[in-house]
């Protein structure tokens, strides 16, 4: 099975593993087959603990997406969902929209997407041209109510 060789207080030993059973191995030192009894260490496996830190909430992520009707309307910003080059707007500022109109065209990872009004009210500012690259969590354009 297995051939080592040990020096032990300048005593040279070949040492062949012929046979492991449970905890007897047969072994083979110099010519001479022994019997002895292993004795097995119990291993610790180390596994890391993953320890995560507590994520808190922007201010931006914790209010709700789109405003309920019986809520107050205030201003709202349209934010890019994804870094990219804005292709063409659709709106103006000062036009009234509703919820899922479509504001203007962008073109991330290589598709065309339409960004769309979360809520709705009037557009009070537009923050992009068409041509501009935006990236991730850019503001768009404001709604206001």
């Amino acid at each position: 099975m297995k051939k080592f060789k040990f020096i032990i207080r300048g005593n040279n030993y070949d040492v062949d593993i012929l046979n492991i059973e449970d905890d007897i191995a047969e072994i083979e030192v110099n010519g001479t087959t022994y019997q002895v009894e292993v004795v097995k260490q119990k291993k610790e496996i180390k596994t890391p603990k993953l320890t995560r830190s507590a994520v808190v909430p922007s201010s931006e992520a914790d209010r709700a997406k789109t405003s309920k009707p019986s809520e107050s309307k205030g201003a709202g910003h349209i934010k890019a969902p994804l870094p990219g080059v804005i292709l063409e707007v659709k709106v103006k500022e000062g036009d009234i929209v509703k919820v899922g109109d479509t504001l203007l065209i962008m073109e991330a990872m290589k598709m065309e997407n339409n960004i769309k009004a979360d809520k709705e009210g009037k557009i009070l500012s537009l923050k992009v041209k068409p041509g501009d690259s935006v990236l991730e969590g850019d503001v768009l354009a404001e709604i206001g109510g």
